[in-house]
């Protein structure tokens, strides 16, 4: 049994509030896991070729291809991104797209799983996480546990945070403040926000160790989807 950890932060791990929080997941799973950052990685959108339909392999030769056997192997996910315009950053969405590649005709290598998603923002990771957790919807795998923090903006490293009247730290202090060390935000620096990460790590190890019907799971994920549908109409 194992988890792939998705990270799709574009910063280094040392200071990426995501890496963080996925990292924390995983290892209060109890399980194996494999955590693969998307930093740096050449990951392009789907293009709607269809060159899926037959045999759901993506015909795109990129990084995603060598990552395309654990993505099926993996027992469950833990996917985090950061904030980027309240929706995902561009090459965790792209890394979401092409999981298009395992819909066609009824394939189930995905059907049933489960999974953890993680976001992080300057104000909120609500939107990632939300979002993250509508991909998993489409590909009817349960999510069983959301996390969301607040990141550090760019805006406080940028060099002109105690100015910029637009940026986040003057939406959060307002004019004129001088900045800290201790103002950046930090999710390591948030016990709820941790003790979040840490509880959906245990949740999401129960789930696995206990054994789950994949197919009572996809049958409620689909249900669950369709009411959605549903109530959009």
């Amino acid at each position: 049994m194992k988890i792939l950890g998705i990270s799709g932060s574009c910063r280094e791990n040392k200071v990426s509030g995501v890496h963080t929080l996925v990292k924390t997941v995983l290892e209060n799973t109890g399980i194996e896991y494999e955590l693969i950052s998307l930093r740096k990685k050449n990951i392009g959108g789907c293009i709607a070729c269809l060159g899926c339909v037959k045999d759901n392999i993506c015909k795109v030769k990129d990084d995603l291809a060598d990552m395309r056997d654990i993505i099926v192997k993996a027992d469950a996910y833990v996917i985090g991104a950061p904030n980027y315009y309240s929706t995902l950053n561009a090459v965790t969405h792209a890394f979401l797209e092409r999981m298009f590649q395992f819909r066609h005709q009824e394939g189930d290598l995905l059907w049933g799983k489960l999974a953890v998603s993680v976001g992080v923002g300057g104000t909120t990771g609500q939107f990632p996480a939300d979002a993250i957790e509508g991909f998993m919807m489409y590909n009817f795998i349960e999510t069983v546990a959301k996390v969301s923090g607040q990141g550090a903006a760019s805006c406080f490293t940028c060099g002109h945070g105690e100015t910029c009247k637009v940026g986040i730290p003057t939406m959060l202090y307002g004019e004129g403040f001088k900045m800290t060390d201790d103002m950046i935000p930090d999710v390591a620096r948030q016990p709820d926000v941790m003790q979040a990460a840490v509880d959906a790590g245990k949740l999401l190890g129960e789930r696995l160790l206990k054994g789950h019907d994949r197919e009572k799971v996809t049958m409620g994920v689909q249900q669950k989807m369709m009411e959605q549908f549903g109530s959009s109409i």
